[in-house]
Order: structure tokens, then sequence, then C-alpha cells
């Protein structure tokens, strides 16, 4: 089967999805060997997977690697190429999608030992620490911002190159940071497709006990991290980096 940056982007996100949902699961569900080990094995988790997706995502044929609906418009606003932006969001989602529905089938029997539906929600998509639309939004635009800006400034020219393979590990570490720094507000979606396509899943898959898939909140982790990208694009192309 040959490679493609279509499979690229599906694959990475996949994997991006599987792992990062997953380190989710492992803590908020009942009577996993990692119940309850909190916010930093969270946010190394999605660091981790980060990085994963990103080194699967290349070996399957995307050299972007971009795995995320909002780094792709941030890049093809910097760069002025928007050719690339209907075919890698639409792999994009239907990788987090399949990764979500994976994540659901690895911790199976642990959905109906978990009685709180909004942990069994938290898994596949984020949700604010105090509901706040604006300020929710706001959120998601910062976070955004800084991902797609330092991406940006991680591959520069100003940088001068870095060290083949290198670059999954430093953008694995952007997104840690980006996690522990200001993931408190709304859990860091920074992602439109990370959130939108697990909320999806949620919405279609048998999961016991399950509650709403929360819509009324699901436009923000779009919207949100899409004007972030188009700032941070913007700037990017603004300082020609």
């Amino acid at each position: 089967m040959a490679t493609t940056p279509f499979l690229g982007e599906f694959v990475g996100t996949l994997i991006l999805i599987l792992l990062g949902d997953g380190v989710v699961a492992c803590v908020l569900l009942k009577r996993s060997k990692g119940e309850a080990s909190g916010w930093m094995v969270i946010t190394t988790g999605w660091a981790l997977a980060v990085m994963a997706g990103v080194f699967a995502a290349i070996a399957c044929g995307s050299k972007d690697a971009f795995l995320n609906p909002a780094v792709t418009l941030g890049f093809a606003v910097s760069s002025g190429d928007y050719s690339k932006l209907g075919p890698y969001i639409a792999a994009q989602m239907l990788g987090a999608i399949v990764g979500a529905i994976l994540v659901w089938l690895h911790f199976l029997p642990h959905w109906k030992e978990t009685p709180d539906p909004s942990l069994k929600l938290a898994v596949f998509c984020t949700a604010p620490a105090i509901r706040s639309a604006a300020a929710n939004l706001i959120s998601e635009i910062i976070g955004t911002f800084v991902l797609v800006f330092i991406v940006g400034a991680i591959f520069s020219k100003a940088v001068n190159g870095i060290a083949a393979g290198l670059g999954p590990y430093l953008v694995g570490c952007l997104v840690w940071a980006i996690g522990l720094s200001l993931g408190g507000p709304t859990g860091y979606a920074i992602n439109p497709a990370r959130d939108l396509g697990p909320r999806i899943a949620h919405a279609a898959l048998p999961i016991a006990g399950k509650g709403n898939s929360d819509w009324g909140y699901a436009g923000i982790p779009v919207v949100g991290p899409l004007i972030g990208a188009l700032l941070a694009g913007l700037s990017v192309r603004a300082l020609h980096f």
C-alpha cells in the first residue's frame, strides 16, 4: 500500500487520539490501573501522543504532519497555499473518529463501571472548568495561537534548521507546555478534529451509561482554535518566519 499525505494525516491523527484520549480514559475511568493519577499524567500523555502521531504521519506519507485543522489553516494562511486544507481536514476528522472508537473498544469493560456520564464524555472531548462562552473562546484562541506561532518559530529559517527527527519531540514538548500552563480553563482542545471527531464518536457509540454529548459547547473548541490559528498564521506571514 502506497503512503500518501492523506493516509499520513489520517493515521497520525488516529494515533494522536488513541493515545491522547486513551490517557484521559486511563485517569478518569473506574477500575483503571491509572485511575486518579492526575493532570500531570494527562498532559504528559497528550504531549507524547502528539510526538507519536507526528512520527506516524511522516512515516505514512505526510511530511507536514499537521494532525490538526487549526494548524493546517495557520500554515495555509502563512504560506498562501490553501490546496491542502480540504483533504487534510477530512483525513484528520476521520482519523480522530476512528481513534476515539478504538479508545472505546480498548476500555470496553470500564464504561459500565464508571457511573458519572461527565467523566465518560471527558474521555472524548473537552469541557470548560467554568462555563463562560466568551472566556472559554478566548482561552482556546490564545492556546492555539501559541501552538501555531511557536510551531512556526521552531521550523523557521531564523532557527537555522533542527536536527533530523527532532521536530516531533519539540512539538510534543510545546503541547506539554500548553497543557501545563494554559490547559486549566478549557482542557486545551487547540484542535477542532481532536474535539469534534471524538464528540461525534461519543454521540454515535453505544457507550454504557453515557449522557449527552454537550453539543451546546461543541462550537467553542472548533471556532476558537480556528481563530487562534488564523491570527498566528497572519503573524508568521507578517514576520516572514
